[in-house]
């Protein structure tokens, strides 16, 4: 695999002394994971960022082999981490995605609502300017991944929003996040804690 492409950075775990593995959700080649040389380090801090928009380029050596990734940064979402509720809905949104879909399956579409999703997150003045697009995202990954997803739930005030989320959440765990993915409702649920306090 050789290839340029803009990306969403959905998540980097340690490999090495210093380098990272990146899980890189791209329009035309779906979820791809790389290796990062120096990933760690701390020019690379920033741009290592969950919900970051990424330019990488990837090339591998052999079909065995993971993919080598130079990551540079388009649009960076950072700054949002140090604030409780908009850092935990990007880490749900992106962990959701990296556990969720396919490798090397493109869902343009879902590309298009979650960078859509994260804008929506970093530009509403409070949580009510987003809630609806996550319930939308969440709808439509269910969907996209043949489990129905049926239409959107009308919840015009964030009580409403929040039933609308606990439901979705029992679909999300029983039919995307079973098993050893389970561990990632952790952050869905940190999120609706955080969520129910505005109410």
């Amino acid at each position: 695999m050789n290839l340029r492409a803009s990306a969403i950075l959905l998540a980097a775990r340690p490999q090495g002394e210093t380098g990272a593995i990146a899980r890189l959700l791209t329009t035309d080649h779906g979820l791809v994971a790389a290796y990062v040389a120096g990933g760690r380090g701390r020019q690379m801090r920033a741009v290592m960022v969950p919900g970051n928009r990424v330019a990488c380029e990837l090339t591998t050596r052999s079909a065995s082999q993971l993919p080598f990734a130079r990551l540079e940064l388009e649009h960076s979402r950072a700054a949002l981490m140090t604030e409780p509720l908009p850092a935990a809905a990007i880490q749900w949104v992106c962990a959701l995605a990296a556990a969720a879909l396919p490798e090397r399956q493109p869902y343009p579409a879902l590309v298009d609502a979650l960078d859509a999703l994260l804008d929506a997150i970093a530009l509403a003045p409070s949580a009510r300017g987003w809630v609806s697009g996550l319930i939308a995202y969440e709808t439509m990954l269910l969907r996209e991944l043949g489990y129905g997803g049926g239409p959107l739930p009308d919840a015009p005030d964030l009580p409403a929003q929040l039933e609308a989320l606990a439901l979705l959440e029992r679909q999300l765990e029983h039919y995307l996040l079973a098993g050893r993915k389970g561990d990632v409702m952790a952050a869905r649920r940190l999120l609706t804690e955080r969520l129910a306090r505005l109410v």
